[in-house]
Parts: structure tokens; C-alpha cells; sequence
């Protein structure tokens, strides 16, 4: 009691009103930050949160007020909740996976997971080509289009207008003016540094094809939100019949930007296209997407039957739509994910840009390899994002120590794929990154597929990409400078600041 009034004597002695007052408020913040932060959060994001709170509070609350919560609520969320029923209801007569398939129990039990986390039934598609290059992609997109009759959804993280891009938009175009109904969705947060986006804007409005952009700010409007919840998908899906999906944005290799081009920097990036039933699952996504931006209610479609049962074609393949983002309170992406690396018994094949993992995940690639699982792991020898970069060289560590083989693709050039093969046998491709931004804060699209012709034109892809990289070794790691050393472990503290 002595010290306590003491304390009180000192302060009311030697502080006027105002520091009086800010000492009262720091202690506040500091107080109701412990028992809120933690509420309905995972441990890492809220010790993060409140180191920097207690460290920073008058930055760290502000801070935690603008980022911290990664749900979609209002309108946003009523749209997901109403499409998640809808699309139980409309596939509720489709079996997990399509009949007389063998399958592993395995594979089977990870098709179900994700059909309980979002809905979506396994179907059997045809896969058209797996495109590694933006020419090739580009070009057949383009011949896929001017063959539509109905629709062309067009959906993008990043688009911009260039020399690369505009046959696409040339087509959409076309596409638009003999009655095909085109609809494009763009995120501006993601396009916006990039010139070709406004120059995409001005071209898109005079040719009057109906766009959004996904998750806008605007204060003008009131629309304001966590700035970094942002929509990272990409596709296009035609007629409801062809789908494109993968990791490439549209915009140039070289992102548009003159050092890029004088250094060599490209982005490698890959796209498969399906045909079949798959494409309406993806058509849904979009859907839901583009009613989230606007305020009519689409009409439901009319429930589809799967066509044909799988055969011995080497193009057909036994797929599964995965749709992730804020919109889901299950973060179905980590837990499928997660889900397939327990299955592991042989071989591990990790390609991934940005791979930030939180402990669940970096717990399963570890315990796989401690298992004697063949765990490896493809990332940049140098990241394009300085902060992600050093956050992710932070976990190296733990996964050599585990028997992870890490391979580094060389620079200037930025290995962007994103995928997982297990066992030869089962793959996720998509938008996704193994990162904590990607399981929380973005909206991504995945496919996972089994057997069939994708597996193993990916497996071939990561023997290309396993050729032109270079194998990490511990004693290569632990000889790096202080300096990274330290930045490594600075910037592991913000990677779980969701």
C-alpha cells in the first residue's frame, strides 16, 4: 500500500494533467489489449498483436483497429452464407467423388474434407494443356474466347493493359460485341501501381463490358474495409464449359516495370485448362464474387449432372474446386492442405513463391520428413518482397533440420507456381501460397486432382524446375551474415500479424 501511494505521489507531483492522462491511457490500452486481442485468434497472430501493442500502443492499437480482424461481415457475408446453402442444395444428389472411381481412401478422405469446408463435390474434367509460358497462355485463352457463344468470366488479382495483354482484351472485346455476355472483376489494391490498369479501365469502359473491382476502398463511397483482405484469384471460365486457372496474373512478365525488363526479371508462372463439370464449380465462384460487388441477386442456375464416369483417357482427371478466403470461418485451404501432407508416405513435391507457414503447417511438412517422407521444398533464391522474403528464410532452419530439401530458383527470374503433389498420386494448383496471408486474408481458388493426366505433367514441371535450381545445404544456411540473421527473426514476428 506504501508503494501505491507513493507511486501516486510521485505521479501527482511531477507530471502535469496531460501526462497524468496519457499515463492513465497507456496503462488502459495495454489492459483491455490482453483480454481482447486474444479473443477468437490464433496464438501467434495475437502475441504479435500484443507485443506490438504493449511495445507501441499508441501505433499498435490504430494499427489493430485497421488490420485486425480478417472477417467479412455486412452484406459481404450474407452473399458467401446464401451461395455456401445454395451450393449444397444444387449438388446435394452428386456423390463425394464420381461412382466406380479407384481412388485411395486417402485421396477420397481428402475430397470429402473439402467438400464438408465448402460444398463442393469432386467431378471428373478433361485437362486441355498446362501452359507455362505467357505467350501460350495468352494465345489460347484468345482462341477460346472467340469461339464463345454464351459467357466469358474473367477474374484477376492483378490485370493491366500491355503489349502482352491486349489480344486478350482484344478478344473480350470481340467477345462483347457479337452478344457474348463479358464480365470482368479486377482487384484494385492489387492493380493499382501498375499504369496498364488504368489505361485497362479507360478501354474497358468504352467498350462498355460490364467490370468491378473486387473489395474497393473508397471513402467518397463509404465503402471501407481492412485494406489487405483482398481477392487473389485468378481465372477465366467460358461458356461454363472451359475453364483457365493457375498463379498467373494478367499482366506482362516483367510486371511493367523498366528494371524488371533491364535486369532479366520475369515472373514463372503456370496455368492448366479443364473442361467438363468443373467449369461451373468455378463459374460459381465467380458468381459469388461478382454478386459481392454488386447489389442484384443472380439467378440460381439449374442443377447439372456430371456427364460421363471417368475413363481410360490420359486427359481425364478427378478434380475438386477449393474456394478460400475471409468468407469462411474454416480456413478450408490450411486444413485441406494440411490434410494431404499427413497423407505423405513417399514423396513431398512444394512449390511455392511466398511460403510463410503457421505452426500447424510448418508442424505437418517437419513431422513428414522426420518421418522419412521425401519432403521438397521450391521457393526464390531472392524473393521480389523484401518484408515476406526474410519472414519465410526465418523457417529454413527448422525445415533442414528435418531433412527438408530446399531448392532455390535462381534469380533475376521469380518462380510464382503454386502447387502440391503427394505421393505422385493426388496435387493442390492454384492461386494459393503457403503463407498466412493466403490461409486468412486472401481470397484464393485451388484445385486439388487425382487420378489422371495433371499429377504428372506437374511432377514433370517440378523435375524442370528442380533442374535449374540449386539445393540449399545446412552448412550453407548457417553460414549467412548476422545481418540477415537478424532481419530474419525481425520480420518472423510480423508474418502473423493477421
Amino acid at each position: 500500500m506504501e508503494w501505491i501511494f507513493g507511486a501516486y505521489t510521485w505521479i501527482s507531483q511531477d507530471m502535469t494533467w496531460w501526462q497524468i492522462a496519457l499515463f492513465i491511457l497507456d496503462y488502459a490500452i495495454k489492459f483491455v489489449a490482453i483480454g481482447w486481442v486474444p479473443e477468437n485468434r490464433n496464438p501467434s497472430a495475437s502475441t504479435a498483436w500484443l507485443l506490438l501493442i504493449l511495445l507501441i500502443p499508441f501505433l499498435g492499437l490504430p494499427l489493430f483497429l485497421l488490420l485486425g480482424s480478417q472477417q467479412i461481415t455486412g452484406r459481404r457475408h450474407q452473399v458467401q452464407a446464401l451461395a455456401h446453402d445454395l451450393i449444397r442444395e444444387r449438388t446435394a444428389h452428386l456423390p463425394d467423388v464420381p461412382d466406380d472411381v479407384p481412388l485411395s481412401d486417402d485421396v477420397v478422405g481428402t475430397f470429402k474434407l473439402s467438400r464438408l469446408l465448402t460444398g463442393m463435390p469432386a467431378v471428373a474434367s478433361t485437362e486441355m494443356g498446362i501452359f507455362t509460358t505467357f505467350d501460350d497462355s495468352v494465345r489460347r485463352m484468345v482462341e477460346v474466347i472467340d469461339a464463345a457463344e454464351k459467357s466469358v468470366h474473367v477474374q484477376s488479382y492483378i490485370f493491366a493493359l500491355d503489349d502482352k495483354t491486349e489480344p486478350l482484351v482484344q478478344a473480350l472485346e470481340r467477345a462483347h460485341n457479337r452478344g457474348v455476355e463479358v464480365k470482368v472483376l479486377v482487384d484494385p489494391i492489387g492493380s493499382w501501381k501498375y499504369p496498364g490498369y488504368y489505361k485497362l479501365k479507360k478501354r474497358l469502359n468504352s467498350s462498355k463490358i460490364p467490370w468491378h473491382p473486387m473489395l474497393p476502398i473508397s471513402l467518397v463511397k463509404l465503402t471501407w474495409r481492412r485494406l489487405d483482405l483482398r481477392n487473389h484469384r485468378k481465372l477465366i471460365v467460358v461458356d461454363a464449359k472451359t475453364v483457365f486457372m493457375g498463379s498467373q496474373n494478367l499482366i506482362e512478365p516483367g510486371y511493367q516495370l523498366a528494371k524488371n525488363h533491364r535486369s532479366g526479371r520475369e515472373w514463372v508462372d503456370t496455368w492448366i485448362e479443364l473442361s467438363g463439370d468443373v467449369a461451373l464449380a468455378f463459374d460459381a465462384v465467380f458468381a459469388v464474387d461478382w454478386t459481392s460487388e454488386i447489389y442484384d441477386t443472380p439467378e440460381a442456375p439449374e442443377a447439372e449432372q456430371i456427364e460421363a464416369p471417368l475413363d481410360d483417357n490420359a486427359g481425364r482427371n478427378i478434380v475438386q474446386v477449393l474456394p478460400s478466403g475471409p468468407g469462411f470461418t474454416t480456413e478450408p485451404n490450411l486444413r485441406v492442405f494440411n490434410n494431404m501432407i499427413y497423407q505423405a508416405h513417399k514423396r513431398l513435391l512444394v512449390v511455392s513463391p511466398y511460403f510463410v507457414p503457421d505452426e500447424s503447417l510448418l508442424m505437418a511438412l517437419t513431422s513428414a520428413a522426420y518421418g522419412g517422407v521425401d519432403v521438397q521444398l521450391f521457393v526464390n533464391e531472392k524473393s521480389d518482397q523484401f518484408m515476406v522474403g526474410h519472414a519465410q528464410q526465418s523457417y529454413y532452419h527448422a525445415l533442414l533440420e528435418a531433412g527438408v530439401k530446399i531448392f532455390r530458383y535462381p534469380a533475376p527470374r521469380v518462380l510464382h507456381s503454386k502447387y502440391m503433389i503427394i505421393d505422385d498420386q493426388m496435387a493442390m494448383f492454384g492461386s494459393s501460397n503457403l503463407d498466412m496471408r493466403s490461409f486468412g486474408l486472401n481470397y484464393e481458388v485451388t484445385l486439388i486432382a487425382a487420378k489422371g493426366s495433371i499429377v504428372d505433367k506437374l511432377i514433370s514441371l517440378t523435375d524442370d524446375y528442380r533442374a535449374a535450381s540449386t539445393l540449399l545445404t545446412s552448412e550453407e544456411w548457417e553460414k549467412r551474415p548476422f545481418r540477415q540473421r537478424y532481419l530474419d527473426s525481425v520480420f518472423r514476428l510480423t508474418s502473423a500479424l493477421q
